[in-house]
């Protein structure tokens, strides 16, 4: 309770009236409903249901009755059970890419550097072996804080390192190579999977799952065009791809014409693996929203978010009026 009550303060303290009265108007315009009744059902919600405003704008509560609602998951119940089960003692493994990195290192299947230890020459070489490196803010959230750089562009390499190390991008990759069923979507992006489990003690959780799609960005992310899709148990989509944040519809991808309705994860069985053997790793942390990548011969773990992100269908694009709320009860009863 009291976890839940700093919460609420936490979001009444950042409250935005503009923004949500803009949010309630959009909702009430997609789903034929009036303003004010949104507006003050956005209110209720928000306060009484675990229902963040943008969960209710982009999970389509507009449309739903409150039974539909109560079957998805949202950002304040994520939240509650990252802080009930997550020991805050060992989230800054999650939090800071580096020392995620360098605690799942037999899990990452790439080449990476830290430039707060490594110098100009060690880049230099790091450069000469990998044509597109990724340079990382090791604790940027939801994209931000990355960019991609062409090594045999780069005329000045300590330069470069100068240039790193002061827009913080410590965390410097080598570029991921991707299944060609992820490339035949988007070449020009690394298309991540994520992955939401919860390690009880025994067994690893699968709660959910999504595919995300780039748009020829370094991030799939929203923020750079990207949108995705929630898979079935067989790691199938359950249909047309959508961001969440508007009424935006994938039947296909934008650039490349590859159905998204039609999609098949391939080698899903060797990624649900490999997330029995990460989600074990860290067992103080049992609640984690991993990204991984699907590459030509095997998955490979990019990163792990201990608050996971919500993905959920959208039932104005899907018409699955059912969220994945009771997976994640059942799993974190104990």
């Amino acid at each position: 309770m009291i976890d839940r009550l700093r919460f609420l303060i936490t979001r009444a303290k950042g409250f935005d009236l503009p923004s949500v009265l803009r949010r309630a108007r959009l909702a009430a315009q997609q789903h034929d409903r009036w303003t004010a009744v949104v507006f003050a059902d956005m209110l209720w919600s928000a306060a009484f249901r675990n229902t963040a405003f943008n969960d209710y704008f982009e999970l389509d509560f507009a449309m739903l009755t409150r039974a539909e609602r109560r079957t998805f998951m949202t950002s304040p119940l994520s939240n509650h059970l990252a802080v009930r089960h997550d020991d805050p003692a060992y989230t800054d493994l999650f939090l800071d890419k580096i020392k995620f990195n360098r605690t799942f290192a037999p899990y990452l299947r790439r080449e990476w550097l830290d430039l707060s230890e490594a110098g100009p020459a060690e880049l230099e070489a790091f450069g000469a072996k990998h044509p597109i490196i990724i340079g990382k803010m090791p604790t940027g959230q939801a994209g931000n804080g990355v960019e991609r750089y062409v090594s045999s562009e780069v005329a000045d390499w300590a330069q470069l390192h100068h240039e790193l190390v002061e827009k913080g991008q410590l965390l410097v990759e080598e570029n991921i190579t991707q299944h060609p069923v992820l490339a035949e979507l988007c070449a020009g992006t690394v298309n991540t999977t994520r992955v939401n489990t919860f390690f009880d003690g025994e067994k690893v959780h699968l709660l959910s799952w999504a595919q995300k799609f780039g748009r020829g960005e370094v991030s799939d992310q929203p923020i750079s065009g990207g949108f995705y899709t929630m898979l079935d148990e067989n790691g199938h989509s359950y249909g047309a791809g959508h961001t969440g944040k508007n009424t935006n519809r994938f039947d296909v991808h934008p650039e490349s014409g590859v159905s998204i309705v039609d999609f098949q994860l391939p080698l899903a069985d060797e990624l649900k693996a490999l997330v029995d053997v990460v989600a074990r790793v860290v067992p103080q942390v049992p609640y984690v929203g991993w990204d991984f990548v699907i590459g030509p011969d095997g998955p490979l773990v990019l990163e792990g978010n201990w608050v996971p992100g919500i993905y959920e269908h959208k039932p104005s694009v899907t018409g699955i009026r059912t969220g994945t709320r009771a997976r994640f009860e059942r799993a974190t009863a104990k």
